[in-house]
Formats: C-alpha cells, sequence, structure tokens
C-alpha cells in the first residue's frame, strides 16, 4: 500500500501529545476517558493511533461512534485525507442508509444507532478491538444505550475490548466511574480567541412553547446576521433549534452578500459536504445542533446563537413523544461558541443578555430522563435486561417512565407480561414507531370523530395478527368483533386515545400547527424515534370538510385510508399495475399474492418493510383510498410547474402536478427554459461524468498537464483533477456550448479540449508559459521528441536508454525532475529512475550486465556519459 500521509498536518495536531497518556491508560485499563477541547484532533488523529494506522502501534480494528450521520462522514473524510487515501479504504464510515468501507479498513464511523443496531445483532462485536465513543457529552439515549451494552460485553463476553469516551465538555468524572474508575487523560488545546457580543432583542419576545418560537425571536436572529456580516469578515455559522426556524430565518436573509446554506440531520449528504468544503465565496450557513460538535466549517469566523435547542419530550397519559424549544444550556453555548475559534480569532452574537447567561442550565438535560423510553425498554428487552437494573447508565432510567414504556411495548405486543421480546417486537426494535401516529389521532378525530380515529390509531400502535389480512379495513372490523388475545389490547389503547382526546363528539382538539408546518414520515426500515420527533419534524395542519355530524357515517374504508394516510402521508401510494405501488416518498411497493388490496388504485400503507437487497417495500397492512383523500393528507407534498431534469440518461423536459414522487398530471414542454435546460445538462454530467464531452488524446492530455500545473505551482493554474472541480468552473469553460446544448447528443459535440483553454490563466499571461512549464514533449539528447505523461503524482517521460547517452542530468518540468522510465531496446521498462546522474554512475552497470547479451546490435558502451545517443543499432551508426 502507497500512502502519502500528512505527517505534517498529524504533527499539528495538540491532542498529539496527549495520545502517550491515553494509550497507557488503555493497556493499563482497558477504558479511558478522553477530555479535549474542540479542534484538538481527538476525532481524527486518536483512532487513527489506536488503529495503528499513524505511529508504530499494533494494528488494531476501531469503531467510532458519533452522535450524527455529517459528523460520521466528515471525521472519515477527514482521517482518510489525512492518511492519503479514500474514504473506504483503511478508514471508512457507516451510517443510516450509506456505506463506505472495504476488506482493508481498520478505522470504521458510525453512528450510535448503527452502532446499537450491530451490538443486537452480534453482542461480541467480533473482529473489533477499540471502541470509541465520540461527544459522549451530548447524553443521547442512543448513545447512552450503547455505552451500557458495550460495559456489559466486556464484563461479560469480551474483557479485551477497550473503550474510550471522548467528549470537549463532559462529566469526566461521572464517566470515570462508569467505566470503572477509568483514567481520565487531558488534552490540552490551541484555539484561537473569540469575542462574545451580546445581542439581546429590543422588546421581550415570548419563550418557546412547545414547538412554537416566537416569529419576533426569529426575526431578530436574522437581523442579528445581518449586523454580523457587516461588522465581521468570514462565513457565519447561524445556529437555529430545526429545520422550520431555518426555513423562516433564510427567507428574511434574502438579498445579503452571502450565500445561505441550511444544514441539518435530514438535509441531503451534498448540502451537508458543500458546508464542510471551504469556499471562495462569502457563506452564512443555518444549522441545527448538528454543527455544535466533532466537526470544522472551514471558513467560519462568527458564529450567531439563537440561543435555543430542540429536546425531546413525552406524554406518558398517550404514551407518545415529540420535540419541544427549550433555552440552550451553557455547556452548548459554549461548543457553538468555539466553532468561531476553529481556524482564526472570531466572535459569537449572543441573542440573549449577559444577565440571562448566568441563569441557562450548565448541561443539556441527558435524554434518558426526558424521553418516552418505548425504544430504550425495547432495546433493554432484546439485549436480556427488559428491566435495565444490570446496564451501567450515568443516570437511571426514571421508574416512572419505565412503567409506561413497558406498558407501551405490551400493549402493541413488542414483548410479553414477563418483558421478553416477541418476534414482532424484535422487528419492531428494527422498524421503530412514530410520533406522527399523534397526528393521526388529532386530525383523524376532526374529521371521524374520536372514538373511530382512537380505534384506528390503536390498530396502527399495534402491528394486529397476520391472519386479520393486510387490509387495514378489514382488520379493523376483525378487531371490533374479535375475541382473540389481540382485541382487548387493542380496545384498551383505543378507548385511552379517546380519553385523552377529551372530546367523545370529536371536537378539533386545540388549534391547527403554525403556518408552513410541514410533516415527513420516517423511511421504511428506518428506526423511528419513540422517544421523540425527527429533529425539526412536525405535523401538517387538521383535515377540513370531513367533521361534523356526518363523520361517523363515513364507510370504514374510507376512515381507514384517511387516519393511515394521516399517519403516513410519504406512503400514500398510487397502483402501478400487478400489485405493485408507487409510494409519495419514491420508494417501491409490493403487495403478497392473493391480497384483496391488488386492484386498488391508490393505498395508505400503514405497515411494510424492505427485504434485504430489494428495491421495494413489502406492504403488511394497508387501506384503499382515494385520490381526492390522498390529496387532502398530503397536501403539504403537493407541487405543480415545469420540470426540467436528467433522466434515463438524457434531458426530459414537462409540466407536471406531483403528490411528492408521484405524478398526478404530465404533459410534454415544447420550449422549456433554457436555464433549466442548462441546470438539467450539468446534472446529467455531474451524474454521468464528463465524459458525455468529447474527449480527444489531446484533450485528455492538456487536463492531465493542467492538473500537473496546479498540483505543483497553483496560484492561477486551474483545479481540473476532478469533474467536480470542474463542473463548480462549467460557466467559465462551457460556455457558450452548454447554453446551446439541449439534449445528450449535444453534450457529445462540444470539444473539451477546445473548452478547457478557457481555463487557462490569459489575464495573468501565465497561459503563454503552458508549454514551457508542461511541455508536451521534451527533446532528449538523440533529436527524439518524447512524449511527458503528466497522468501519476509525478510527470514520467519513457524512452530508450540509448537516447540518453550523455544527458547528465534529469530533465525538469515546472521545477519538477521527471521520473524517466528508461527502456531496453524492445521498449520494456528497463530502470526507473528521477536522478539520472546516479543512475549513470551506479545502476546503468547492472542494467547493461544485463541486456547487451540479448541485444547485442546496439550500443552499450563503458561510459554512458561520454557516449553517443543514438535511436538506432550498431549497424546503422557504422554506416
Amino acid at each position: 500500500m502507497n500512502r502519502q500521509v500528512r505527517t505534517s498536518d498529524l504533527d499539528a495536531l495538540p491532542v498529539r501529545g496527549a495520545v502517550p497518556a491515553l494509550v497507557s491508560a488503555l493497556d493499563a485499563h482497558g477504558t479511558a476517558v478522553l477530555c479535549a477541547p474542540p479542534g484538538t484532533g481527538k476525532t481524527t488523529l486518536v483512532p487513527l493511533v489506536l488503529a495503528g494506522l499513524v505511529g508504530a502501534g499494533e494494528r488494531r480494528r476501531v469503531v467510532v461512534a458519533e452522535p450524527r450521520r455529517i459528523a460520521a462522514r466528515a471525521a472519515a473524510r477527514r482521517m482518510a485525507w489525512l492518511l492519503g487515501e479514500d474514504v473506504g479504504e483503511s478508514v471508512g464510515f457507516t451510517v443510516r442508509g450509506e456505506r463506505s468501507v472495504g476488506p482493508r479498513t481498520a478505522v470504521e464511523v458510525v453512528t450510535t444507532g448503527v452502532l446499537l443496531q450491530r451490538l443486537q445483532r452480534d453482542q461480541e462485536l467480533a473482529g473489533v478491538d477499540v471502541v470509541v465513543l465520540d461527544e459522549c457529552h451530548e447524553r443521547h439515549l442512543d448513545a447512552d444505550t450503547v455505552a451500557a451494552f458495550l460495559l456489559d460485553v466486556r464484563q461479560t463476553l469480551r474483557p479485551e475490548l477497550r473503550l474510550v469516551a471522548a467528549s470537549a465538555t463532559t462529566d469526566a468524572a461521572g464517566w470515570a466511574r462508569l467505566l470503572g474508575h477509568a483514567p481520565v487523560v487531558q488534552a490540552e488545546g490551541v484555539s484561537y480567541p473569540v469575542e462574545v457580543v451580546w445581542a439581546p432583542p429590543a422588546r421581550p419576545v415570548r419563550p418557546p412553547h412547545g414547538m412554537r418560537v416566537d416569529p419576533a425571536q426569529l426575526a431578530h436572529v436574522a437581523s442579528v446576521v445581518r449586523r454580523a456580516l457587516r461588522e465581521r469578515g468570514g462565513d457565519v455559522l447561524c445556529f437555529l433549534p430545526g429545520v422550520g426556524e431555518m426555513a423562516r430565518v433564510a427567507g428574511q436573509l434574502g438579498g445579503v452578500d452571502a450565500e445561505v446554506l441550511q444544514v441539518h440531520g435530514r438535509a441531503p449528504a451534498a448540502v451537508q459536504d458543500a458546508a464542510l468544503t471551504a469556499a471562495a465565496h462569502r457563506r452564512v450557513i443555518l444549522a441545527t445542533a448538528v454543527a455544535e460538535s466533532s466537526l470544522t466549517v472551514p471558513g467560519v469566523r462568527v458564529v450567531v446563537d439563537s440561543g435555543l435547542a430542540r429536546e425531546p419530550r413525552v406524554d406518558h397519559a398517550r404514551g407518545l413523544g415529540a420535540l419541544a424549544t427549550v433555552r440552550a444550556s451553557r455547556a452548548a453555548g459554549r461548543q457553538r461558541a468555539g466553532r468561531a475559534g476553529r481556524e482564526a480569532p472570531g466572535a459569537v452574537y449572543r441573542c440573549w443578555s449577559e444577565a440571562e447567561d448566568v441563569r441557562l442550565t450548565a448541561y443539556p438535560s441527558p435524554e434518558i430522563r426526558m424521553s418516552d423510553l418505548a425504544a430504550f425498554a425495547l432495546q433493554a428487552a432484546c439485549w436480556g435486561d427488559p428491566d435495565a437494573t444490570g446496564l451501567a447508565l450515568l443516570d437511571a432510567p426514571p421508574a416512572g417512565a419505565m412503567a409506561a414504556a413497558r406498558e407501551v411495548l405490551r400493549a402493541v405486543g413488542a414483548v410479553d407480561d414477563a418483558g421478553r421480546p416477541t418476534r414482532r417486537g424484535v422487528r419492531m426494535a428494527r422498524l421503530g414507531l412514530h410520533p406522527r401516529l399523534a397526528r393521526a389521532l388529532l386530525d383523524g378525530a376532526a374529521a371521524l370523530g374520536a372514538r373511530r380515529a382512537a380505534q384506528l390509531v390503536a390498530l396502527l400502535s399495534e402491528e394486529p395478527p397476520r391472519e386479520y389480512g393486510d387490509d387495514l379495513a378489514a382488520a379493523w372490523r376483525a378487531a371490533r368483533r374479535g375475541s382473540d388475545g389481540y382485541a382487548p389490547r387493542w380496545r384498551a389503547e383505543a378507548k385511552r386515545l379517546e380519553r385523552a382526546l377529551g372530546d367523545p363528539a370529536g371536537t378539533p382538539p386545540g388549534p391547527p400547527p403554525p403556518e408552513g408546518a410541514r410533516g415527513a414520515a420516517p423511511a421504511i426500515g428506518a428506526r423511528g424515534p419513540l422517544g421523540g420527533a425527527p429533529e425539526g419534524a412536525r405535523g401538517a395542519g387538521p383535515v377540513s370538510g370531513r367533521g361534523g355530524a356526518g363523520a361517523e357515517e363515513l364507510p370504514d374504508q374510507t376512515a381507514a385510508g384517511l387516519v393511515a394516510a394521516l399517519a403516513f402521508p410519504e406512503r400514500v401510494a398510487k397502483a402501478k399495475g400487478g400489485g405493485a405501488f408507487l409510494m409519495a416518498s419514491g420508494t417501491g411497493a409490493e403487495l403478497a399474492e392473493g391480497s384483496p388490496l391488488r386492484t386498488a388504485p391508490w393505498l395508505a400503507v400503514a405497515v411494510a418493510d424492505r427485504p434485504p437487497h430489494s428495491a421495494s417495500a413489502r406492504v403488511r397492512l394497508a387501506a384503499i383510498l382515494d385520490e381526492d383523500t390522498a390529496r387532502t393528507a398530503a397536501a403539504h407534498l403537493l407541487a405543480s410547474g415545469e420540470e426540467v431534469r436528467w433522466e434515463d440518461g438524457d434531458v426530459v423536459a414537462r409540466a407536471a402536478e406531483r403528490l411528492g414522487a408521484i405524478e398526478l398530471v404530465t404533459r410534454p414542454l415544447r420550449d422549456p427554459d433554457p436555464a433549466l435546460v442548462r441546470a438539467a445538462l450539468v446534472d446529467g454530467l455531474r451524474t454521468e461524468g464528463l465524459g458525455l464531452l468529447r474527449w480527444s488524446p489531446d484533450a485528455r492530455t492538456l487536463r492531465a498537464r493542467l492538473g500537473f500545473l496546479h498540483r505543483t505551482l497553483g496560484g492561477a493554474w486551474p483545479d481540473v483533477a476532478d469533474d467536480s472541480a470542474l463542473l463548480e468552473r462549467a460557466d467559465d469553460w462551457l460556455e457558450p456550448e452548454l447554453s446551446r446544448a439541449r439534449r445528450r447528443a449535444d453534450l457529445a459535440r462540444i470539444d473539451a479540449g477546445q473548452a478547457l483553454n478557457r481555463l487557462l490563466p490569459w489575464a495573468t499571461g501565465e497561459a503563454a508559459r503552458l508549454d514551457e512549464l508542461a511541455p508536451e514533449r521534451i527533446e532528449v539528447p538523440s533529436g527524439s521528441r518524447i512524449r511527458v505523461d503528466y497522468t501519476g503524482e509525478q510527470p514520467v517521460l519513457a524512452v530508450k536508454l540509448q537516447e540518453l547517452f550523455g544527458l547528465a542530468q534529469t530533465p525538469r518540468v515546472a521545477g519538477v525532475p521527471v521520473l524517466v522510465h528508461l527502456l531496453s531496446p524492445a521498449g520494456r521498462p528497463a530502470a526507473v529512475t528521477a536522478d539520472l546522474a546516479s543512475f549513470w554512475q551506479g545502476g546503468y552497470r547492472a542494467v547493461r550486465a544485463e541486456l547487451r547479451g540479448r541485444y547485442p546490435k546496439h550500443p552499450w558502451p563503458e561510459d554512458p556519459a561520454t557516449a553517443e545517443p543514438t535511436r538506432h543499432t550498431n549497424a546503422r551508426l557504422r554506416r
């Protein structure tokens, strides 16, 4: 393996000084607590050292657990970069829906949720030598559960498994006790000063309540961002509690002289990666807590902190969880402020007063104290400890919350009376349960009346027995008349939900959500957080036009379809034929042979799972739906307009009305917007690569030469090494050809070499030196002009050995010695050198001894330094 380890970057990481103490602590105790300030390299250097990828340590397999996907990807990419490798080689990562590991992977960065599921499948964690729990101060329930399970594994199965709890700000003493009186290793930080600017609102704002944030508070945050842009340089990182607040603030930042990005846990990977990549232009990055730790956002010099955060809350009476907006802790404030001092001196604008700051809580509350513990209780039951009394936890679960959680698990058939998991419970531990059921209950009551809505939500809360069939309406009827073990539990849950609504007549319970609220059900197979809604999630507004006296008269089929669609609007599905459906989320769904639902035009899918390696979900429980109800329940997914996109290898232009991924009405566009066509073509180039253009051999050579000059000289020489770098500058080199193109065939007519010439530094005059700095060919002493290969890290000159007689010094291009491939008379490599003088003095003798007998017709002088270079044989030379 040939790696270009960035030793200087590794040596510059402040945590390096603490590594020997950490290694000694692990050797002696097997566990350790590492306290390292932000920016010290604890997330990147420590795993590499523990894995033996850096230094002289023993080779081990290390798993690093991060609380968030964005942090896991960023950490893996940073470590791979430090090793001079691609992600998936020595360092890889696994997050939900994305995996990049290989056979040589020694360090794998995962989310705590992934590690939790892995432990449930393999309690021994076979093949893993060290686990690093990063950012353990955040006290996420999954992270606490993983720590407890790992300690149990060490105690009972694998005492040799090493554990490190790492964080910038944490209860070091508490973690040390938890890890068996583990040593605490402190790392000194090297951070830049961060000036604190107190920026409270001029007038009082209402405190957050539930998910609601006072619009005046968000307007104030936007004004502080504008102020920071005026007063400071660099990028601005603004912390907000959720996705909805980010959208509102972004809407109020229109016209600012900066790019506005929104980064959150559910953002596409490309958006997250863009925020973690340095940019030439100024940016305002709106972020949730995902940006608090475990990663550096390049270019940030200013932080604007709204002072708000999202924490899970639970209503044990209903057995349902949600998120609440709260004041962020002082520890969170320190973490957020530290983002401004990672690369240079910075400033933090805090949107509250200094007097308020001292009244904030010191640390965020552990999730185990606040969350609905149904998911935790199910994980503990699957682990073999239903009461969780044998698990090592920093905070014991509250007795009342655990009792409520066990009741929920029993009600849905996840555990038996002894607390042991059922088969269905194991599956539910992997699929989870989503708080969107609250939306189905509340809005369903307004449409159907409290009793019927509660019965249907109870039916969705606990999957009915398979013998009930896959038709939700039929299952509802079977439950009402049934006398088996399921029916009493279903009735009890339905009555509890009906009582919780508090109005048997079906009066809408409370006001609708704030304007603009949107919903998003979890992906099939994803772990839906019983202990809280997804980050920034909100329920859609109540359904109108179906309530009143006639609500009870709706047929069972219509009622079941409405409630299922309200619970899972992204699973509204349109028939494709043959029992196959397309859901609004874009996922395919299939019904079992013989299902009575196969002829339905629309379905509301309530329960589904995705088999391994299958592109479609298998429908377990669903209800027949009509298009009007689908439009009503999933109204926030309705969109119409011109669509011009790269699809199936070419540009497709049409006018469409969609319900998410479902096409409702489409027609071709004869004259699409040229700007949309151009964007589709760029997307095609991004998707399929710049190979869609016409690349002649000369064009490929020019690209390699420019790539060499960029690596060697930088400055005005452009970065053309990969497609993404070129596509970022499409306006600079692909115009006007790209604007004239309309389809794939037009791209194939664009001469890439001619277009690349536009990127040469003509303005500075450096372009005229292209042939001087990176000549296409080099003339050798024999008179031959030999082509230089610039595709590798070092330019290569492949030439027959006899043609270089008399050449004492290695040729150079842009000051870099070429790598000379000395060829035999047959054109086969005889030697490789970047130092011809040394080769003539030493290596030549061995080559001469080996080859002159094989090629007697060619000259092999004893002193090549004074011999005449030639392309010919001895016979030609004597003529």
